[in-house]
């Protein structure tokens, strides 16, 4: 079995242990979550790291990620380097290495630092923090801020921003970067991003579509009608996703 391994070059050390990664990985201990991917905390050269192992894709997609466009894994190594060149907080990529059975992607794996953080952003949207109203304020000021800078993360959701409380502030990181495009982000689409966020109620869209309106210099009455259609259609969604799952169940 071949492989091709992107090493980030403060990590030259690691690359031993990605070559064995398979049997580092399925001998560690629990997952942290596991579902079309897995990921596990395993400590490497004293080092916590989060190790994810992608899950080996289907015959049209293993065609598709070896000859026509980046494996996940590979795309979130990419997009990490990328992110950390852009200033965007996310977790430290250390490498990324790819397993090929007769020339066509098998296995995949990722490996970050481990980053510490107090809460996701799952929790301040769910008002289980205190201060949840100047986090969301400041959420919608590093949203628009990764705007700036031609950030749009596809999965952009609760359980994809890590939230750590800073002395005056709060800072937001970013993970499950597989998905991800650089481009430039006019205040209309940028407000759409917010799509896939759950809130407790409409006063927290409130605080978004105010903040980043403001910011954009776009009108505040507009921004909220955005944001909340979007909120409904997340709802009806998932109603219906829960709907049928009822039926079939």
């Amino acid at each position: 079995m071949s492989y091709n391994l992107l090493l980030n070059p403060k990590y030259k050390n690691f690359e031993n242990d990605f070559l064995h990664i398979k049997e580092i990985f399925n001998t560690a201990g629990e997952s942290i979550h596991k579902a079309r991917n897995e990921l596990k905390i395993i400590e490497l050269h004293g080092i916590k790291c989060v190790v994810k192992s992608f899950k080996v894709p289907h015959a049209i997609n293993k065609i598709a990620y070896t000859f026509f466009r980046e494996g996940k894994a590979k795309k979130s190594y990419t997009n990490a380097v990328k992110l950390t060149e852009l200033g965007v907080n996310t977790p430290q990529p250390i490498g990324v290495i790819e397993f090929f059975s007769s020339g066509i992607l098998e296995e995949s794996y990722f490996i970050s630092l481990y980053e510490p953080y107090d809460f996701t952003i799952r929790e301040v949207f769910h008002h289980k923090v205190e201060n949840f109203q100047e986090i969301l304020q400041q959420f919608a000021k590093f949203t628009y801020a990764i705007h700036q800078k031609g950030v749009w993360h596809v999965d952009y959701s609760l359980g994809n921003v890590l939230v750590t409380k800073e002395e005056n502030s709060y800072k937001f990181s970013l993970v499950d970067i597989n998905r991800m495009v650089f481009k430039t982000i006019p205040p209309k689409k940028g407000l759409k991003n917010f799509n896939k966020f759950w809130a407790k109620d409409d006063n927290d869209l409130l605080i978004l579509a105010k903040e980043y309106a403001k910011l954009a210099s776009f009108d505040e009455k507009k921004a909220t009608e955005i944001l909340i259609k979007g909120a409904k259609s997340l709802e009806t969604r998932v109603n219906l996703k829960r709907k049928i799952k009822g039926l079939t169940s």
